[in-house]
């Protein structure tokens, strides 16, 4: 057993250990902020104070656990092997130049989110206002590589200190936010599309619009099928989220009463896990998050524990209290639209901290680390070069034994996008994710 000494104890400090060492390395520890208990244990210990007492494990500690109050400070950052650490020490005692524990408390609260910042046009923490995407590491999971810093110290000076044995995972997730493009858009929707591909003269637009509502061919966006395949080919455990709120600038799915869209959510129940996509109207209004929460348990029959908010619009502590009162216990949110990579730094799971509460909540936030919609609409990145930005974020959560989360959209799926073929990167995705990556042709 791990003893762990600071000269004073706090909610922020607990929860830190708890992460790294419990969730993140998989070792058990026990804390005091008694001095004479610290010094008389003969097993492995680590001392987290302003000052080493002798020849002991040590990392100076900054002040940032044990305040209060929310500091809008300057963040200092170092370069330490190859990537960036912050909140850099001077003790040279430390066994570290940077205090790991305050640097990952910062990175996993989302601190910078709480203080002034400027929001972007749907109201959210912009991936260029983040510390990492500044200082050049929104692309590394920091807070795995900080513990794995850790652990090499711990397991060099105690030779039997036992460490939870990591394993990689791939987890393919889905937003619906329209089902389908021409089909079960109901009598007003499908005539105010035939007179736009009539005014516009979008002739092809209006074949393949005919053909999908007589059935003739299929929807370009129903791609479920090949998804199920995909899942069953691979071995994959999918999440899809359901956007299942009323019509409206930004919602713009099947009613919510169209049984061909009922249907289509249990039958992707059978195969997958289904949570809730709340709309972007229901971010604002928590009256219509209720609804849509029932809407869907009721069309499932059961409890919805999974949510990830349309057009990713998070705003801390609000969205996660909203979420909490309706007793969601997963969220999929935590990442940004506009870049890929780490937003909290972290590749695993988490627990959502309230910063304003100073509390720890059983909300567990699963951060993703790419979504198509970044590559297509923020990036405006070709598919031939897509493989350039995923294939090093899935090589470094390999590196660290994570959890790699993508985000994909079922209209991305369709191989005749205008686009280009989104659905070819995606399988390209999931053989690199899986190590079945084909290896390029001279050709």
């Amino acid at each position: 057993m791990l003893l762990i000494y600071s000269q004073k104890d706090s909610n922020r400090l607990q929860y830190t250990l708890k992460t790294l060492f419990r969730d993140i390395l998989g070792i058990d520890f026990n804390h005091t902020t008694n001095k004479d208990e610290f010094l008389k244990y003969q097993g492995p210990k680590l001392n987290y104070s302003p000052k080493s007492f002798s020849k002991e494990v040590f990392f100076c500690s900054h002040n940032l656990l044990f305040e209060h109050d929310i500091d809008n400070s300057e963040i200092n950052t170092i370069e330490f092997e190859g990537s960036k650490a912050l909140f850099p020490v001077k003790d040279e005692k430390s066994f570290l130049p940077f205090d790991p524990f305050a640097a990952s408390f910062y990175m996993l609260s989302r601190y910078e989110e709480y203080l002034p910042h400027k929001k972007d046009e749907h109201g959210r923490f912009h991936a260029h206002e983040s510390i990492a995407w500044k200082n050049r590491f929104l692309k590394k999971p920091v807070v795995n590589i900080w513990a794995s810093h850790i652990k090499k110290i711990l397991q060099k000076r105690f030779k039997g200190l036992k460490f939870r044995k990591r394993k990689f995972r791939f987890i393919p997730t889905y937003d619906i936010d329209i089902a389908f493009s021409y089909r079960s858009k109901g009598l007003v929707r499908t005539a105010g599309g035939y007179l736009t591909d009539l005014y516009y003269r979008r002739w092809n637009d209006l074949v393949l619009r005919t053909k999908a509502i007589t059935g003739i061919s299929s929807d370009p966006y129903d791609t479920f099928s090949y998804q199920i395949n995909l899942h069953k080919r691979f071995n994959l455990d999918a999440i899809y989220f359901i956007l299942f709120g009323s019509y409206s600038k930004y919602d713009k799915n099947i009613s919510v009463n169209n049984k061909r869209y009922q249907h289509l959510i249990k039958h992707l129940s059978d195969y997958a896990k289904v949570g809730i996509h709340p709309s972007y109207v229901a971010q604002d209004d928590f009256e219509q998050l209720k609804k849509e929460v029932s809407k869907l348990s009721t069309v499932l029959k059961r409890e919805v524990k999974d949510s990830r908010q349309h057009y990713l619009r998070l705003d801390l502590p609000s969205t996660y209290r909203n979420l909490q009162a309706m007793e969601i216990t997963n969220d999929y949110t935590m990442g940004f639209a506009a870049e890929p990579g780490f937003r909290a730094g972290t590749c695993d799971p988490f627990y959502f901290f309230d910063l304003d509460l100073d509390t720890e909540t059983k909300l567990k936030v699963h951060p993703f680390t790419i979504m198509d919609g970044t590559l297509i609409d923020y990036q405006k990145i070709k598919p031939h070069d897509a493989k350039e930005v995923i294939k090093p974020l899935i090589e470094e959560v390999k590196a660290v034994d994570g959890t790699f989360i993508s985000l994909w959209h079922n209209h991305s799926l369709n191989p005749d996008s205008i686009y280009g073929d989104w659905r070819k990167v995606y399988e390209e995705l999931v053989e690199i994710a899986l190590g079945q990556e084909k290896e390029d042709s001279d050709e």
